[in-house]
Protein backbone atom coordinates (compact mmCIF):
# COMPACT_ATOMS: atom_id res chain seq x y z
CA UNK A 1 0.00 0.00 0.00
CA UNK A 2 1.51 3.35 -0.91
CA UNK A 3 -1.63 6.38 -1.18
CA UNK A 4 -3.44 4.29 1.35
CA UNK A 5 -1.35 5.30 4.02
CA UNK A 6 -1.75 8.97 3.52
CA UNK A 7 -5.42 8.81 3.15
CA UNK A 8 -5.16 7.45 7.04
CA UNK A 9 -3.08 10.47 7.94
CA UNK A 10 -4.92 12.87 5.65
CA UNK A 11 -8.34 11.43 8.31
CA UNK A 12 -6.36 11.38 11.49
CA UNK A 13 -5.66 15.51 10.94
CA UNK A 14 -9.21 16.04 10.08
CA UNK A 15 -10.27 14.55 13.19
CA UNK A 16 -7.19 15.96 15.77
CA UNK A 17 -6.92 19.33 13.44
CA UNK A 18 -4.06 19.85 16.51
CA UNK A 19 -1.65 17.75 15.77
CA UNK A 20 1.15 18.50 13.97
CA UNK A 21 1.68 17.75 10.49
CA UNK A 22 4.68 16.75 9.85
CA UNK A 23 5.18 13.90 12.48
CA UNK A 24 1.64 12.29 11.33
CA UNK A 25 2.66 12.47 7.50
CA UNK A 26 6.26 11.24 8.09
CA UNK A 27 5.40 8.45 10.80
CA UNK A 28 2.73 7.21 8.41
CA UNK A 29 5.15 6.08 6.07
CA UNK A 30 8.11 5.68 8.86
CA UNK A 31 8.60 1.89 7.99
CA UNK A 32 8.63 2.70 4.11
CA UNK A 33 11.41 5.42 4.80
CA UNK A 34 13.51 2.57 6.73
CA UNK A 35 12.83 0.04 4.33
CA UNK A 36 14.28 2.32 1.54
CA UNK A 37 17.13 3.01 3.37
CA UNK A 38 17.58 -1.07 4.17
CA UNK A 39 17.45 -1.90 0.24
CA UNK A 40 20.32 0.63 -0.72
CA UNK A 41 22.36 -0.79 2.12
CA UNK A 42 21.72 -4.36 1.40
CA UNK A 43 19.91 -5.12 4.81
CA UNK A 44 16.66 -5.66 2.49
CA UNK A 45 16.53 -7.36 -0.56
CA UNK A 46 14.30 -6.65 -3.22
CA UNK A 47 14.00 -8.90 -6.42
CA UNK A 48 12.71 -7.13 -9.97
CA UNK A 49 9.62 -8.65 -11.20
CA UNK A 50 7.70 -6.93 -13.97
CA UNK A 51 4.83 -9.62 -13.04
CA UNK A 52 5.02 -8.31 -9.97
CA UNK A 53 1.24 -6.22 -9.46
CA UNK A 54 -0.38 -3.83 -9.00
CA UNK A 55 2.15 -1.78 -9.06
CA UNK A 56 5.55 -2.83 -7.21
CA UNK A 57 7.26 -4.54 -10.14
CA UNK A 58 9.50 -5.85 -7.63
CA UNK A 59 9.68 -9.04 -5.38
CA UNK A 60 9.85 -8.33 -1.92
CA UNK A 61 12.60 -11.15 -0.84
CA UNK A 62 13.26 -9.95 2.61
CA UNK A 63 12.33 -7.41 4.67
CA UNK A 64 12.30 -8.56 7.82
CA UNK A 65 14.42 -5.38 9.36
CA UNK A 66 11.71 -3.21 8.48
CA UNK A 67 8.68 -4.89 7.83
CA UNK A 68 8.65 -7.94 10.50
CA UNK A 69 5.44 -7.41 13.43
CA UNK A 70 8.57 -7.15 15.91
CA UNK A 71 10.33 -3.87 13.85
CA UNK A 72 7.44 -2.76 12.79
CA UNK A 73 6.47 -1.90 16.56
CA UNK A 74 10.17 -0.69 17.17
CA UNK A 75 10.21 1.66 14.35
CA UNK A 76 6.83 2.87 15.21
CA UNK A 77 7.80 3.73 18.84
CA UNK A 78 11.19 5.13 17.38
CA UNK A 79 8.75 7.65 15.33
CA UNK A 80 6.26 8.44 18.39
CA UNK A 81 9.68 9.13 20.39
CA UNK A 82 11.25 11.35 17.89
CA UNK A 83 8.14 13.18 17.61
CA UNK A 84 7.51 13.27 21.48
CA UNK A 85 11.31 14.77 22.02
CA UNK A 86 10.66 17.47 18.64
CA UNK A 87 7.28 18.54 19.45
CA UNK A 88 7.33 19.88 23.04
CA UNK A 89 7.20 16.73 24.83
CA UNK A 90 3.76 16.47 24.08
CA UNK A 91 1.93 12.96 24.85
CA UNK A 92 -0.70 13.48 22.06
CA UNK A 93 1.58 13.90 19.48
CA UNK A 94 4.09 11.35 20.55
CA UNK A 95 1.37 8.87 20.94
CA UNK A 96 -0.69 9.51 18.16
CA UNK A 97 2.61 9.62 15.38
CA UNK A 98 3.38 5.91 17.02
CA UNK A 99 0.03 4.63 16.11
CA UNK A 100 -0.22 6.30 13.15
CA UNK A 101 2.96 4.79 11.99
CA UNK A 102 2.29 0.93 13.21
CA UNK A 103 -0.90 1.60 11.32
CA UNK A 104 1.26 1.63 8.29
CA UNK A 105 2.09 -2.17 9.39
CA UNK A 106 -1.42 -3.72 9.85
CA UNK A 107 -2.41 -1.92 6.84
CA UNK A 108 0.28 -3.79 4.88
CA UNK A 109 -1.11 -6.88 6.10
CA UNK A 110 -3.94 -7.27 3.59
CA UNK A 111 -2.30 -6.52 0.65
CA UNK A 112 1.48 -7.65 1.26
CA UNK A 113 2.18 -11.30 -0.34
CA UNK A 114 2.95 -13.25 2.76
CA UNK A 115 6.66 -11.59 3.34
CA UNK A 116 6.02 -9.75 6.74
CA UNK A 117 7.44 -11.69 9.30
CA UNK A 118 7.07 -11.96 12.68
CA UNK A 119 10.61 -11.08 13.76
CA UNK A 120 13.99 -10.79 11.55
CA UNK A 121 14.71 -14.43 10.52
CA UNK A 122 11.42 -15.91 11.48
CA UNK A 123 9.89 -18.35 9.69
CA UNK A 124 6.05 -17.18 10.45
CA UNK A 125 4.80 -14.70 8.03
CA UNK A 126 2.03 -12.61 7.73
CA UNK A 127 0.16 -11.06 4.57
CA UNK A 128 -3.22 -12.11 3.39
CA UNK A 129 -1.55 -11.66 -0.36
CA UNK A 130 -4.16 -9.29 -2.49
CA UNK A 131 -1.93 -7.76 -4.59
CA UNK A 132 -1.28 -11.45 -5.79
CA UNK A 133 -4.68 -12.47 -6.05
CA UNK A 134 -6.18 -8.99 -7.45
CA UNK A 135 -3.59 -7.76 -9.45
CA UNK A 136 -3.77 -4.83 -11.18
CA UNK A 137 -7.52 -4.39 -8.99
CA UNK A 138 -5.86 -3.84 -5.89
CA UNK A 139 -4.56 -1.06 -7.28
CA UNK A 140 -8.79 -0.20 -7.48
CA UNK A 141 -9.36 -1.56 -4.28
CA UNK A 142 -6.83 0.86 -2.35
CA UNK A 143 -8.81 3.97 -4.09
CA UNK A 144 -11.93 3.31 -2.61
CA UNK A 145 -10.14 2.94 0.84
CA UNK A 146 -8.54 5.98 0.53
CA UNK A 147 -11.80 7.63 -1.02
CA UNK A 148 -13.93 6.95 1.95
CA UNK A 149 -10.86 8.06 4.49
CA UNK A 150 -10.86 11.50 2.29
CA UNK A 151 -14.30 11.50 2.38
CA UNK A 152 -14.42 11.50 6.05
CA UNK A 153 -11.62 13.93 6.21
CA UNK A 154 -13.47 16.50 4.26
CA UNK A 155 -16.52 16.08 5.32
CA UNK A 156 -15.15 16.20 8.90
CA UNK A 157 -12.76 19.56 8.24
CA UNK A 158 -15.84 21.48 6.42
CA UNK A 159 -17.68 21.62 9.61
CA UNK A 160 -14.87 23.95 11.10
CA UNK A 161 -14.82 25.58 8.02
CA UNK A 162 -11.58 24.09 6.48
CA UNK A 163 -11.11 23.28 3.27
CA UNK A 164 -8.34 20.10 1.98
CA UNK A 165 -9.26 19.76 -1.24
CA UNK A 166 -5.41 20.75 -2.79
CA UNK A 167 -4.83 18.11 -0.24
CA UNK A 168 -7.58 15.75 -1.70
CA UNK A 169 -6.43 16.95 -5.07
CA UNK A 170 -2.67 15.79 -4.57
CA UNK A 171 -3.42 12.69 -3.38
CA UNK A 172 -5.33 12.27 -6.46
CA UNK A 173 -2.13 13.48 -7.96
CA UNK A 174 -0.55 9.97 -5.93
CA UNK A 175 -2.86 7.85 -7.12
CA UNK A 176 -2.60 8.37 -10.63
CA UNK A 177 1.60 8.38 -10.00
CA UNK A 178 1.55 4.86 -8.48
CA UNK A 179 -1.18 3.41 -10.70
CA UNK A 180 -0.22 0.23 -12.38
CA UNK A 181 0.16 2.22 -15.71
CA UNK A 182 2.45 4.77 -14.24
CA UNK A 183 3.93 3.41 -11.37
CA UNK A 184 8.27 4.72 -11.96
CA UNK A 185 8.83 1.16 -10.71
CA UNK A 186 8.67 -0.97 -14.04
CA UNK A 187 11.70 1.10 -15.65
CA UNK A 188 13.42 0.87 -12.15
CA UNK A 189 13.01 -3.06 -12.31
CA UNK A 190 14.25 -2.84 -15.78
CA UNK A 191 17.58 -1.50 -15.13
CA UNK A 192 20.74 -3.33 -14.60
CA UNK A 193 22.13 -3.91 -10.69
CA UNK A 194 23.02 -2.09 -8.87
CA UNK A 195 21.37 0.54 -9.90
CA UNK A 196 17.57 -1.41 -10.01
CA UNK A 197 18.10 -1.82 -6.41
CA UNK A 198 19.95 1.51 -5.13
CA UNK A 199 17.06 3.72 -7.23
CA UNK A 200 14.15 1.45 -5.51
CA UNK A 201 15.75 2.26 -2.55
CA UNK A 202 15.97 5.86 -3.14
CA UNK A 203 12.25 6.22 -4.66
CA UNK A 204 10.81 4.30 -1.70
CA UNK A 205 12.32 6.37 0.89
CA UNK A 206 11.71 9.65 -1.38
CA UNK A 207 8.48 8.28 -1.87
CA UNK A 208 7.16 8.62 1.66
CA UNK A 209 9.24 11.70 2.62
CA UNK A 210 9.13 14.65 -0.14
CA UNK A 211 4.96 14.58 0.00
CA UNK A 212 5.28 14.85 4.03
CA UNK A 213 6.71 17.92 3.31
CA UNK A 214 4.30 19.22 0.54
CA UNK A 215 1.74 17.99 2.73
CA UNK A 216 2.83 20.45 5.55
CA UNK A 217 2.51 23.25 3.22
CA UNK A 218 -0.69 22.58 1.74
CA UNK A 219 -1.85 22.70 5.18
CA UNK A 220 -0.48 25.82 5.61
CA UNK A 221 -2.44 27.52 2.93
CA UNK A 222 -5.87 26.02 3.53
CA UNK A 223 -5.83 25.40 7.34
CA UNK A 224 -6.47 27.50 10.21
CA UNK A 225 -3.14 28.65 12.09
CA UNK A 226 -2.34 25.66 14.24
CA UNK A 227 0.97 26.60 16.65
CA UNK A 228 2.04 23.18 16.17
CA UNK A 229 2.51 22.85 12.62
Amino acid sequence: MYFGHYALATAVKAKKPELPVMPIFLATGAIDIVNGINIMLGISKVDPNLETKPYLYFDLTQIDWDHSLLMGIVWSLVAGGLAYFFYRKDNTTGLSTTLVAFSHWLLDVPVHNADLALYPGSSLKFGWGLWRVMGEYAWHLEVIFSLILLIYAYQTSKKRGETIWPQILFMGLLMCNISPWLSPMKMVASLPEPYTHLLHGFLVSLGFILPAFIFKWLYQQTGKPIKTI
